[in-house]
């Protein structure tokens, strides 16, 4: 009977450091600064990967997204109601200016733009809302926000070639406020009107094929008026230039693919006579 509870005893310390070892996340991981993780949680997969592909679920097709991924499996202690887990996060998104994108009963996909970059994050557990889980795994790329290296000079070379030029201006989702990060492209298109006193111009703006087709035309056309106001507040002068919305009437990529989306989403400088 000593024995046996000396045995017991021996094999309870040597438990400890095994549940201790249990409970820590897996060696070189880290959270994410997006998001907090669930109370008694530990990351038990980590991987992170230079550029990839990742395919997000949206509410009538999945979206894909080119970046910087991270992906992980966090394990709770207890089980956890998987609508806590998922309204944790998508708050969490919601409270820095994101936004959910599709939650269906198992999971949540989300995005969040700012200070010109784009993060999208994938949560998913099993089960319904009720269930409760002992772990969820998370899924978040990092895509920056592209920015445009054009000079003056090549919007010149450009208008001359072919009479117009696409020039790629960051806005918000649905909005028409220039983001600070493409004020460098306003002030080439300044450039070249200063230095081309005989040019006028249309700035005409385009959108995928994401949405309502009217609502993407009313879009485009704001998009095209904050650019046009924008170079006359620097000193051209607005008799110069004109502005219309395109929408996704005139794709120049397919629309099947977010590279493709992301070039129909542009403003062209239309040379008029």
């Amino acid at each position: 009977m000593k024995i046996l509870k000396l045995f017991l005893i021996l094999a309870a310390f040597l438990m400890i450091p095994l549940l201790s070892h249990a409970a820590q996340d897996v060696k070189g991981s880290k959270d994410h600064p997006l998001f907090t993780r669930m109370p008694g949680a530990h990351i038990a997969i980590y991987d992170e990967i230079d550029f990839v592909e990742q395919s997000f679920r949206g509410k009538t097709k999945d979206v894909k997204v080119e970046g910087y991924k991270y992906e992980f499996l966090y394990k709770l202690e207890k089980g956890t109601s998987l609508g806590n887990i998922i309204r944790n996060h998508t708050k969490a998104i919601k409270d820095i200016g994101g936004e959910v994108i599709f939650e269906w009963a198992s999971g949540a996909t989300m995005r969040l733009a700012k200070d010109g970059k784009e993060v999208w994050a994938e949560i998913t557990g099993s089960g319904d809302r009720s269930s409760k889980r002992d772990a969820y795994e998370l899924t978040i790329v990092e895509r920056e926000a592209f920015v445009q290296q054009i000079t003056s000079t090549d919007m010149l070379d450009s208008i001359n070639k072919t009479g117009f030029v696409a020039i790629y201006i960051n806005f918000d989702t649905g909005k028409s406020e220039i983001k600070p990060e493409s004020m460098p492209a306003i002030d080439q298109i300044v450039s070249l009107m200063k230095s081309n006193q005989a040019l006028n111009v249309s700035v005409e703006g385009h959108t995928d094929n994401v949405g309502d087709a009217a609502s993407n035309k009313a879009l485009s056309e704001r998009r095209a008026l904050a650019v046009k106001n924008a170079v006359a507040d620097k000193g051209i002068a607005p008799k110069r230039l004109t502005h219309a919305g395109r929408g996704q009437e005139m794709p120049v990529a397919d629309n099947r693919l977010e590279e493709g989306r992301a070039k129909n989403r542009r403003v062209e400088l239309v040379k008029q006579k």
